[in-house]
């Protein structure tokens, strides 16, 4: 029961310890922002055009085994009570699939802050700049390059970056299809962060999963679908030389595709828990949601309940109540999990009418819509993971190569400050208005919720994102539009091959004139001219 004495609520002194925790992800965000950004923008630089895509592809990989392995971690953690050592794990009555169980959080920051400082290591050893691939037996071109950019880096010292700044930012300002690109990309993340960050809640309550098996679940069945479509984009893009229009495409129509798939998990559904007084009857028929609920019974009402308490039964007719009190439970036997409830006068069944701790299993149809659904999943995570690379070249190869580290850190943080920061905020609050019981704290006021309506819940689950990423498809058929009708900086020379043939004969500037006159010149007519 919640403390019926004030002073007790007094003299309770609130934990600071979540500023630790907030100025710890601060610092680590501070450090692991730079590496996607100025990293990619490293490989644009010192690769060939056509190797590139795959050498994103690898690093957009290892972005995914890193959480393929943390949320294996997490599973572990969240199976593991939060005050493990602390407490008689023997004398729990909840079970990680109780949603009043909380996992040993703290234990994955521990393992994860020493890996962290372990990976900053190779960074100090990476060289200032390298060689363009290509060019490595060709001493003087490199040498010239050095001089060429040693020449920009004092004369960039002595303006500031100001005179630099201001200039690329009215560039990238200005560049249609870039705005383009980063309005898809902050439309979609919102999206997505929403899907993935709210997917272990939605695995829990439609399919009644707990919390470690949803987290594993994630991690087996979508993240290494993702792992093989980046890489086997990138090799796509290296092995038939896609250029930047058919990169477009290709990420466009393959996106399209993987989202029209998306609509199928509106079929793959499960009932609401059959939950006395909250979802159904005490007769077992189903009651309306919100007109307000039924709690207490003729079975129940001389019993002096707890009417918000949350320590849920499952009776043996395979109804769940709200607490043994409240299914009218008279007797118990056992102890812990193990306990078991006996005499319970609400519970409508022939013989003994007993109940366990824990809500009932939705039984194995909802399984089987569990098995549908994540397989979807992983088709869906594949498909559009092979449309990322070839859309993520557009980005890079619609920008100039002066411009292209302060155009990948503007989409960056436009992307983390308009749908990273706000997307969970707006999205949660939704979610939590289709909440049917809010757990009580020992003062009496709200705390978590502990039971969702499933149906509503998958409307907005599901139904948001579906709407926004149809929003995104109106700028990206614009941004097919405006290819068709313009040269991106990145076409002046098809492949990197020709430009570096020219430079070796001494004809480099011939190369761009060429080029730069002629609407449709391709690499032999370059070569053949040249």
């Amino acid at each position: 029961r919640p403390t019926e004495d004030p002073s007790d609520c007094v003299k309770e002194v609130k934990s600071l310890m979540w500023v630790y925790v907030l100025v710890g992800n601060i610092i680590r965000g501070i450090g692991e922002t730079p590496i996607m950004p100025l990293g990619i923008s490293y490989i644009e630089d010192f690769a060939k055009s056509e190797n590139s895509p795959l050498y994103i592809g690898f690093v957009e990989t290892g972005a995914i085994i890193g959480p393929l392995i943390g949320l294996l971690l997490a599973s572990f953690c969240a199976n593991v009570y939060v005050d493990t050592g602390s407490v008689n794990t023997d004398d729990l009555t909840i079970t990680p699939t109780d949603t009043r169980w909380v996992g040993a959080w703290w234990f994955g920051f521990l393992i994860c802050a020493g890996v962290n400082v372990l990976t900053a290591v190779p960074f100090f050893f990476l060289p200032k700049t390298l060689p363009k691939e290509g060019l490595k037996n060709n001493a003087d071109i490199i040498k010239n390059e050095k001089e060429e950019k040693q020449s920009k880096k004092v004369k960039k010292e002595k303006d500031g970056i100001t005179k630099d700044f201001l200039p690329f930012m009215k560039s990238l300002l200005c560049n249609p299809i870039y705005m383009l690109f980063i309005l898809i990309s902050i439309v979609q993340f919102n999206a997505f962060v929403n899907m993935f960050t709210f997917m272990p809640k939605y695995l829990e309550q439609q399919y009644g999963k707990s919390s470690s098996d949803a987290i594993f679940l994630i991690g087996i069945y979508n993240l290494p679908p993702i792992c093989i479509g980046y890489i086997a984009g990138g090799l796509i893009m290296k092995k038939f030389k896609i250029t930047v229009k058919q990169a477009a495409h290709i990420g466009c129509w393959l996106s399209l595709i993987e989202y029209l798939l998306h609509f199928l998990c509106f079929l793959m559904i499960c009932d609401n828990s059959s939950v006395a007084g909250i979802t159904t009857t005490y007769k077992g028929m189903q009651q309306d949601l919100y007109v307000g609920n039924a709690i207490l019974a003729d079975c129940n009402r001389d019993c002096n309940c707890p009417t918000k308490t949350w320590d849920p039964v499952c009776g043996n007719n395979g109804v769940s109540y709200m607490s043994a009190c409240l299914a009218g439970c008279e007797t118990s036997v056992g102890a812990g999990i193990n306990m078991v409830f006996q005499n319970c006068s609400c519970i409508q069944t022939s013989g003994n009418a007993s109940a366990v701790l824990g809500l009932c299993d939705k039984g194995h149809d909802c399984s089987m819509m569990l098995q549908y659904f994540l397989i979807l999943s992983a088709v869906g995570s594949f498909i559009y993971s092979l449309s990322a690379i070839p859309g993520y070249m557009v980005l890079l190869r619609c920008i100039k190569p002066e411009e292209k580290s302060l155009g990948v850190g503007l989409h960056t943080f436009c992307t983390r400050v308009f749908a990273g920061i706000p997307a969970p905020i707006y999205f949660g609050a939704l979610v939590d208005s289709t909440c049917l019981h809010w757990g009580i704290l020992k003062c009496g006021e709200s705390g978590a919720c502990r039971i969702y309506d499933s149906t509503n819940f998958r409307y907005i689950y599901l139904g948001l994102p579906s709407a926004l990423r149809g929003i995104s498809y109106i700028p990206a058929f614009l941004i097919l539009i405006t290819l068709k009708k313009r040269r991106l900086p990145g076409e002046n020379v098809s492949s990197g091959t020709v430009l570096i043939e020219a430079k070796v004969a001494g004809k480099e500037n011939d190369c761009k004139d060429m080029h730069q006159n002629s609407k449709v010149l391709n690499d032999d007519e370059l070569k053949t001219k040249l």
